[in-house]
């Protein structure tokens, strides 16, 4: 808290919003209101505070970003995530991303590679009193069968191709969003399935990730 009682921060997350996030298409009004009220400098080192509302990825520790607060909102508001949802998160980083999908769904799932991180993203997410998420460490490429299905499955990292297992993973009428291309050029891909079990795949925008590291991601 600040002199005046105020959170540190409210007055920048408002503008990121209104000046990076609705004039960009961000519509969707439970997404811009998580992001209005999740503290993103919680999840990033203090020396990067200066940083955590800005218009960029921010350096998070193991060579690893959070990404873009536009790329993050506009991946979430694909997934048209519902209050009823589990979703499961690939790439949990410093756990933003994690927190921001707790105030739109039930119960959230989030792997993550490195242990320091996803440690670090559990103790943020349990100091800010999310109960609602179970953060764990292994290799994102395979999802997480024990906790599935999911409604909605968002990748944090590109792949080669879209990972077979998170595609099993997926509930009927699930959704899949996921950056996928090559170490210079990625594309975020959105795939449904739908109340059938019938796939469905539609690229959405340019994009540009760290790599998703994996047995169904690229080799390490």
């Amino acid at each position: 808290m600040n002199g005046n009682g105020a959170e540190p921060f409210t007055a920048e997350r408002f503008a990121m919003v209104e000046r990076q996030l609705r004039p960009r298409g961000i519509q969707d009004e439970r997404v811009l209101t998580a992001m209005q009220k999740v503290p993103r400098h919680e999840f990033v080192d203090r020396e990067s505070w200066k940083d955590a509302y800005a218009d960029h990825p921010v350096t998070i520790g193991e060579q690893q970003t959070t990404s873009q607060p536009y790329m993050i909102a506009a991946m979430i508001q694909a997934a048209q995530i519902k209050p009823e949802d589990r979703v499961l998160e690939i790439g949990a980083g410093s756990g933003y991303q994690t927190a921001l999908l707790a105030e739109l769904a039930s119960q959230v799932f989030a792997v993550e590679r490195y242990d320091s991180l996803a440690d670090a993203a559990g103790k943020a997410l349990e100091r800010l009193g999310y109960r609602n998420v179970k953060v764990v460490a292994g290799d994102g490429s395979l999802g997480l069968p024990e906790a599935a299905p999911f409604n909605a499955v968002i990748v944090s990292a590109a792949a080669p191709r879209v990972p077979p297992a998170l595609i099993e993973q997926l509930a009927l009428g699930g959704r899949l969003i996921i950056p996928v291309g090559d170490s210079q050029e990625q594309v975020v891909q959105l795939v449904q399935r739908d109340l059938n079990g019938y796939i469905t795949l539609r690229t959405l925008e340019g994009c540009r990730f760290v790599p998703l590291i994996g047995q169904q991601g690229f080799a390490a």
